[in-house]
């Protein structure tokens, strides 16, 4: 049987029932789930956290700068070096080290110690997620591409619905401390899913590490990393520091604010797989719709976000936008280089973590310097950066592999 599954067809799918497949590829899903929501857990406990550890909300932030700054190098490093190692292998191995990462960071006595913890849920970030984006080829017949490719995307997207709202739950529940441990035995449950559900997944081909970076030469290539580094580091320096702006602009209360991001996850996952079947057709048109609605909504926050009900509405359309940019960066920069699926997936995370460190830095000293409205501003003016390289940039013509 494990000669059998080994075995490739025309399409480089094993050979497997259709079902065993799926089940794979909501395995990967979870892993893109946990390893999103184990990132971005210190958004809505920036207040909590700064408290028990002594440090401003500006500076809490560098939780998620660090981890997305391990991720950014980890992604296109651990690429090359676990080249030849078997997938489920090397997934079930990055769930290990992101388990660790979560409970260190849950009994962290001082903020220095939350940093160190940090780093290693970024390699789990950053190995995970460069490897998870181009299995949907190699679990499912190539017409089932595009929606599975959308699935296993869909767990960013439902991070953002189920785990960092119940991360915030948790945390007015029991503490901040609870909500890291609870992650990490969630990345424990999603090893031994993967270890079940996956087949066994041999490295295709070598990846160098110099042929990762001459990707950088291909035009379009290039053009949808700057996408990515405008809309990412646009959308973390606003979204970082959503709870303080939301207390500040609409007087919402803790519990208001855990319901209104809520709204922003359901429909994050709705524009996950709206934009993950428009880029499928056209990349270019589906992130310049996603980079326009983005930039007007974002910059829209302060000024009309007074209520908790216009929140809600502001909230629920960032969510639909800002859903689908995973999806659709990612279909453009796999159809611009559709031979080397893993190398241009590890430059995606390796800019998309990037960005995040970045925004988070940015919204911080944003948020320090000229208050915590001023991180809606550069958030959507860097919107309107991406929307511009959108349409002038070279782009693929359709997102099929």
């Amino acid at each position: 049987m494990a000669h059998t599954e080994e075995i490739a067809g025309t399409s480089g799918v094993p050979e497997r029932s259709a079902t065993r497949g799926w089940l794979g590829v909501a395995a990967v899903a979870s892993a893109t789930f946990t390893v999103v929501t184990s990132e971005m857990l210190p958004v809505d406990l920036l207040t909590p956290i700064g408290d028990a550890l002594k440090v401003t909300e500006g500076t809490a932030g560098l939780t998620l700068t660090i981890t997305g700054l391990v991720g950014a190098a980890s992604a296109p490093l651990l690429t090359p070096l676990l080249g030849r190692f078997d997938r489920r292998t090397v997934l079930c191995a990055l769930m290990a080290v992101l388990t660790a990462g979560n409970l260190c960071a849950a009994w962290s006595p001082h903020f220095a110690v939350m940093v160190a913890a940090r780093v290693p849920v970024g390699i789990g970030l950053g190995g995970v997620w460069a490897i998870a984006a181009g299995l949907a080829i190699r679990l499912v017949p190539p017409k089932s591409i595009g929606p599975a490719t959308s699935l296993i995307f869909s767990g960013i997207a439902v991070a953002s619905v189920l785990g960092v709202p119940a991360g915030t739950y948790i945390g007015e529940l029991a503490d901040w401390r609870t909500a890291f441990v609870t992650v990490g035995a969630l990345a424990l449950l999603v090893l031994v899913a993967l270890a079940a559900l996956l087949p066994r997944l041999p490295a295709e081909q070598e990846v160098r590490l110099g042929g990762v970076m001459r990707l950088f030469g291909e035009a379009r290539v290039r053009t949808g990393l700057a996408v990515v580094a405008l809309l990412v580091t646009g959308h973390f320096a606003a979204y970082t520091y959503v709870r303080p702006v939301l207390e500040e602009v609409s007087g919402a209360s803790a519990g208001m604010i855990g319901t209104l991001l809520l709204v922003y996850g359901v429909a994050g996952l709705a524009g996950n797989f709206a934009a993950g079947a428009g880029a499928w057709r056209s990349p270019r048109s589906t992130l310049l719709a996603i980079s326009a609605v983005l930039a007007a909504t974002v910059a829209l926050v302060p000024v009309l976000g007074g209520s908790a009900l216009a929140a809600g509405v502001l909230l629920a359309v960032w969510g639909l936008s800002y859903g689908g940019v995973s999806v659709s960066t990612q279909t453009w920069l796999l159809a611009s280089a559709p031979e080397t699926r893993e190398a241009a997936s590890s430059l995606f995370v390796g800019v998309f973590n990037g960005a995040i460190a970045l925004g988070a830095l940015a919204g911080g000293l944003a948020a320090d310097g000229a208050g915590v409205t001023a991180v809606m501003w550069l958030g959507g003016g860097l919107a309107v950066a991406a929307l511009a390289v959108t349409a002038l940039g070279r782009a693929p013509s359709s997102g099929g592999l």
